[in-house]
């Protein structure tokens, strides 16, 4: 699922965890000589990152940032940047087909995009990969830098991964998504607050609300058993404990139902 930037933002600014100093935009000259440098383009999803916010972490991992660059960017006079560490371009980051953007302290774990994988967001995303900072053993925990983002988010706030392996999966490309239809699924940002808004866990105990139509209408999936894969819509104002019998069925693949209503303007409802 491509990255939603819009839930993006979101997700950062509901996220103190994420620890910014105030943003020092990265002006877009000082990204692309940036890359220019790594010798390969930067992931979307990291750009706007740059282009936003600059700098900052996600719990305990530092965020690389770009710098010196033109004037204004991070780095120039007046700026933070020790190019030494700070930096993507710091020599050490780049190790074959890592590029190294997150670091833990004292000997941490690291987060890396892979460049020689393709992940399922596509648009020039890379996947993610955390080697572990004890035994370097690797192990891939997103598909883009957004889905890095909503993914330690969702840890940060006892979330884990996720109320079931489909959202978990949504997670680690995009910290939600809204759809032109008015779809919306929500992000590790939003999930806790819908749920607790609608009493889902009081009136339906089995079932979690991973979304809404913003028309009053909900989407629920199961949070426990065999069948967490399919999808119901339900009047926000109706949920009860059979939203099975209640509800319609939408979908039985979360992703794939989103990506195939993304770009379309008629509610599916």
């Amino acid at each position: 699922m491509k990255p939603d930037l819009t839930q993006l933002r979101e997700l950062v600014e509901a996220s103190p965890e994420f620890g910014r100093r105030p943003a020092v935009a990265v002006p877009d000259a000082a990204i692309r000589a940036a890359e220019a440098r790594i010798g390969c383009p930067l992931p979307p999803s990291y750009r706007w990152w740059l282009a936003e916010f600059g700098h900052g972490r996600a719990g305990d991992a530092d965020i690389a940032t770009v710098g010196p660059g033109a004037p204004g960017a991070p780095g120039a006079p007046g700026g933070f940047v020790d190019a030494a560490y700070e930096d993507i371009t710091a020599g050490w980051r780049r190790d074959g087909a890592r590029l190294c953007f997150g670091v833990e302290p004292d000997c941490g774990d690291t987060y890396s995009f892979a460049l020689d994988r393709s992940g399922e967001c596509g648009d020039g995303e890379y996947p993610v990969v955390c080697r572990d900072g004890l035994d370097g053993d690797e192990q891939q925990v997103a598909e883009s830098f957004a889905g890095f983002l909503a993914v330690r988010a969702a840890r940060l706030r006892g979330l884990g991964d996720g109320p079931n392996p489909d959202v978990a999966r949504l997670w680690r490309s995009t910290p939600g998504a809204l759809l032109d239809n008015g779809i919306l699924a929500y992000g590790p940002q939003a999930i806790k607050e819908r749920n607790e808004t609608f009493e889902v866990a009081h009136y339906a105990p089995e079932w979690v609300l991973v979304g809404d139509d913003s028309g009053g209408g909900g989407l629920l999936m199961r949070r426990h058993g065999r069948d967490r894969t399919r999808v119901f819509h339900l009047d926000l104002g109706a949920i009860g404990p059979d939203v099975e019998a209640d509800g319609e069925l939408v979908t039985d693949d979360l992703l794939g139902w989103l990506r195939s209503s993304a770009g379309d303007p008629d509610s599916p409802f």
